[in-house]
């Protein structure tokens, strides 16, 4: 069974920092592009950042450019996305999920129960 499973959120002052997991298993996640979303209080999902399956492309919405780094580790099978410098418009749940996305994402992305980030002012 494929699942995914994140890890790593919390509560943070803003201008701090948080580094989150996402531990794949049921597939090999070296086979797939990866990304990372996130949704808000009354919000919509929303796009944060692609990799490709080796590292070679990411690509991140302008909201987080500079500020996030996404990165992966095939043989821990493990995907990462690195928070810098955060603000309280960051505070979501923030979800992994397999393939390349961008900012038109698909109907029915499958995501699981995510991790929770919270930014205090």
């Amino acid at each position: 069974e494929e699942q995914l499973v994140e890890s790593g959120g919390d509560l943070v002052q803003s201008g701090g920092s948080l580094r989150l997991s996402c531990a794949a298993s049921g597939f090999p996640l070296t086979s797939y592009a990866m990304s990372w979303v996130r949704q808000a209080p009354g919000k919509e999902l929303e796009w944060v950042a692609s990799i490709d399956s080796i590292s070679m492309f990411k690509s991140y919405a302008a909201s987080v450019e500079g500020r996030f780094t996404i990165s992966r580790d095939n043989a821990k099978n493990t995907l990462y996305l690195q928070l810098n410098s955060l603000k309280t418009e960051d505070t979501a749940m923030y979800y992994c999920a397999k393939g390349w996305l961008s900012s038109q994402l698909p109907s029915g992305l499958r995501i699981a129960q995510g991790t929770q980030v919270t930014v205090s002012s």
